[in-house]
């Protein structure tokens, strides 16, 4: 059975776009996961942590048959391919991918809650979001409704890196 799964990616160091293309290549060759849509690349300020360089940030949509657990770890090891290196909280990266939703499923595990837990409270993630996934309720709420809740003029769509990042996916 296929579930609908969205994810968030991020990152402000090296070549974001770069670094989202090869990870959207790498879940659309998996031969479990099928790419439905993408969203537009958003320049974001930074969040938590704010001494450092702005990001980039979108949305993925997916159809996945591998169980939760199994697209984390993909993701976790699409983020390691990526050069990914865990250090602060909410520091800089070159990349991260976190699984926003899984289908209609409320997980709570340690390492691996969903719908994101703070998904309501961040505009970057609800902008690329709502692209593709407008009236899709979470908590209840439409992510439009969510969006328009903590919208933010920083937050920007980038038309030079959605085009970069199409012609890299293609490829």
């Amino acid at each position: 059975m296929r579930i609908e799964a969205a994810l968030a990616l991020g990152g402000n160091l090296g070549d974001p776009v770069a670094a989202f293309a090869a990870a959207l290549r790498g879940l659309r060759d998996h031969p479990s996961i099928m790419l439905r849509a993408l969203s537009s690349v958003y320049r974001t300020p930074p969040w938590g942590k704010t001494d450092q360089p702005e990001f980039l940030n979108m949305a993925a949509l997916v159809e996945t048959t591998l169980a939760p657990e199994d697209l984390l770890a993909l993701c976790l090891e699409l983020e390691r391919a990526g050069g990914r290196e865990r250090g602060e909280r909410w520091g800089p990266r070159t990349l991260d991918i976190d699984i926003l939703t899984y289908g209609e499923q409320a997980i709570d595990r340690p390492g691996l809650q969903l719908p994101h837990p703070r998904i309501a409270e961040r505009a970057f993630v609800l902008a690329p979001l709502a692209e593709i996934m407008t009236e899709r309720l979470i908590g209840g709420r439409a992510v439009k409704d969510l969006l328009e809740a903590v919208q933010n003029e920083t937050i920007r769509r980038d038309s030079a890196a959605t085009d970069r990042l199409k012609a890299l996916v293609a490829s």
